[in-house]
């Protein structure tokens, strides 16, 4: 017959923490599982923008991976045409997303930014419907940017409302700051 002894209270105390941290990784497990099948999730924050093509091809890649988007910082300017990129219903936006639009520019022959209607119009048409639609209440694309963030923005996209699963998961690397 085996006696039961109560056990020394720090091995209670052990027991309980490697409880709390079983608990805690099953947790995390779970929350994991949870993001979706593509088990990735890519964040985009602080990115100012870039030259279109190479956002057009970044999102390309990355539409292609199945790879899920969180914004959870600021967004401008070349970095927005990821809304259009990617299918809707794998971008979520947290409370910190911040979008910034404005017209595509070229540098012209004394170094002076010169609005590129052309490539205006081709980022225009890259985004969704309601993202144009607000954009042209605003006045459309114009040198000046214009920012959409908070509640008006999450009517849009879906929030995140994991913001810690955001800073547990890889960023895009902004690119090179000329438009």
């Amino acid at each position: 017959m085996i006696s039961q002894h109560p056990a020394p209270a720090s091995l209670k105390t052990l027991l309980g923490l490697d409880m709390k941290l079983v608990t805690g990784l099953l947790a995390a497990i779970l929350l994991l599982a949870g993001i979706g099948a593509s088990h990735a999730v890519v964040r985009i924050a602080d990115d100012r923008g870039g030259r279109i093509g190479t956002y057009v091809d970044k999102y390309q890649g990355l539409r292609n991976s199945g790879e899920a988007v969180i914004i959870d910082g600021l967004c401008a300017s070349a970095c927005t045409i990821v809304l259009g990129a990617i299918p809707r219903d794998r971008i979520c936006v947290t409370s910190h997303a911040n979008l910034g639009f404005h017209a595509a520019w070229d540098f012209g022959t004394n170094g002076r930014a010169i609005t590129n209607p052309e490539a205006t119009q081709m980022l225009y048409s890259m985004y969704p419907s309601p993202i144009r639609r607000w954009i042209a209440a605003r006045g459309g694309l114009t040198p000046h940017m214009i920012f959409l963030r908070g509640k008006e923005l999450q009517t849009m996209f879906r929030p995140c409302y994991l913001d810690a699963q955001a800073s547990a998961n890889k960023s895009l690397v902004p690119a090179a700051a000329s438009h």
